[in-house]
């Protein structure tokens, strides 16, 4: 709509089939107030030749019964025509009261609207009254409407996540999650998970597959050990020494690790011990092993594969949520599934729980009414104020205007007979 425009109000419900229906009532309607005024002026006319042919007195009755109903429905055809446009388009002061007084009866609904429906008191006693909790608590617990929430829901998710472009939510993700972890020094808490870990000595097992792994190393790997011992040896050492010491050396090796394996009491595992739970301490202490655990960290993080995967994180999170949203037996879907309906059967038999959601969804109602009633009601009286003043008047005519013209009907029937009555009156005492 451009500027200076004027809105015009919506249809009525129904269409344009109920507004010609409504149209047709109203002629209908107008019609027969119309043939009222007709049959009085009839009437009076009729009345008065026949007064002024020496008829009997009774005609004089007649007559004045006629010519006020005809003052009556006049006057109330004034009155409901003046509702709505000047009557004979003259430009009568204090007529068309409608197109004329349209802003101002739109500040004053939206007043009422204010102090009569966005009260928080009022509001309250409503939310109050209506249960919510157990009501909502109740239609939960049904499976289908359970699965009808989680589809919306679903369909929420999907709206939003390709509403969202993908370089906004990346950049978003590296900035307050990525750059978090990046920027926070790995060291004191990685050794306190660390010491965590060694103290509940849950490495143990690790350890124990590092023994095993090194023993059947060492066990299958005779002839390496023995050509890493021959190639050390001196020049001038003779073969047969060196395959004789090499063959030592590999036995020894092969019950060190053996013994390392079996012996969880081992000096080996008790310094490997002593050496982690140092580690451990250096790393939330130590400013040189935390500086090290800093450039790994960077050395890490600078990785073009583990750049590739920031990259990729959010890609590889939208195909899935993507997925899991659309394919109605995926195991997110069911689990919102069958927590939307335990959250229904909890809020059904549990009064504290669903009291609780009671007073939370008052409060927040009360936060709205408290704090944004007056642009609630700024909604009713702007655009009130935007309408279109003659088609306002067309429209509100056409909702009840049938019924007004009830009232000419009924001015027509009151004024004969209050007409009847003053005359009556008159010549009985005069």
């Amino acid at each position: 709509m451009t500027a200076g425009e004027t809105w015009k109000p919506a249809d009525p419900p129904g269409g344009l089939a109920a507004e010609e229906s409504k149209r047709r009532g109203l002629r209908r309607m107008k019609l027969v107030a119309l043939s009222f005024l007709l049959g009085a002026l009839v009437i009076f006319l009729l009345t008065s030749w026949a007064q002024a042919a020496g008829w009997p007195g009774w005609v004089g009755y007649v007559r004045a019964a006629a010519e006020a109903g005809m003052v009556g429905a006049l006057a109330d055809w004034f009155a409901v025509t003046a509702l709505f446009r000047h009557p004979l388009r003259l430009p009568i002061p204090h007529t068309a009261i409608i197109p004329n007084k349209k802003d101002a009866l739109g500040g004053s609904l939206g007043d009422f609207v204010g102090k009569n429906f966005l009260s928080e008191q009022v509001v309250r006693e409503k939310l109050r009254r209506m249960e919510i909790s157990r009501r909502l608590g109740g239609w939960l617990a049904q499976p289908a409407n359970a699965e009808r929430v989680t589809a919306e829901l679903a369909t929420v998710v999907r709206g939003a996540v390709t509403v969202l472009r993908d370089e906004d939510v990346q950049a978003v993700m590296e900035q307050a999650v990525v750059r978090r972890i990046i920027d926070r020094p790995w060291g004191p808490p990685l050794g306190k998970l660390l010491g965590q870990v060694f103290d509940d000595g849950a490495h143990h097992k690790l350890v124990d597959l590092v023994c095993d792994r090194a023993y059947e190393w060492v066990r299958d790997n005779h002839e390496t050990v023995l050509r890493v011992v021959s190639d050390r040896a001196p020049t001038w050492s003779p073969k047969f020494v060196d395959a004789m010491l090499a063959d030592k050396v590999y036995g020894e090796v092969l019950a060190f690790s053996w013994a390392v394996k079996t012996d969880v009491n081992h000096p080996m595992r008790i310094a490997l011990d002593k050496f982690l739970a140092e580690f451990a301490q250096d790393l939330q202490r130590d400013q040189e092993t935390m500086a090290r655990a800093e450039q790994v960290k960077q050395q890490v993080i600078e990785h073009p594969e583990v750049q590739r995967l920031i990259g990729s994180a959010w890609s590889t999170a939208k195909d899935l949520l993507l997925t899991a949203a659309e394919d109605p037996s995926s195991e997110l879907r069911t689990r919102v599934r069958e927590g939307l309906r335990g959250l229904g059967a909890k809020l059904g038999s549990e009064d504290a729980l669903g009291s609780k959601t009671d007073r939370w969804v008052e409060d927040a109602a009360a936060h709205v009414v408290l704090n944004y009633s007056t642009e609630i009601t700024t909604i009713i009286s702007d655009t009130v104020e935007r309408w279109d003043a003659a088609e306002t008047s067309r429209k509100i005519e056409l909702q009840v205007g049938r019924d007004l013209q009830f009232i000419r009907i009924n001015g027509t029937v009151v004024g004969a007979l209050a007409g009847l009555a003053i005359h009556t009156v008159a010549h009985a005492f005069f």
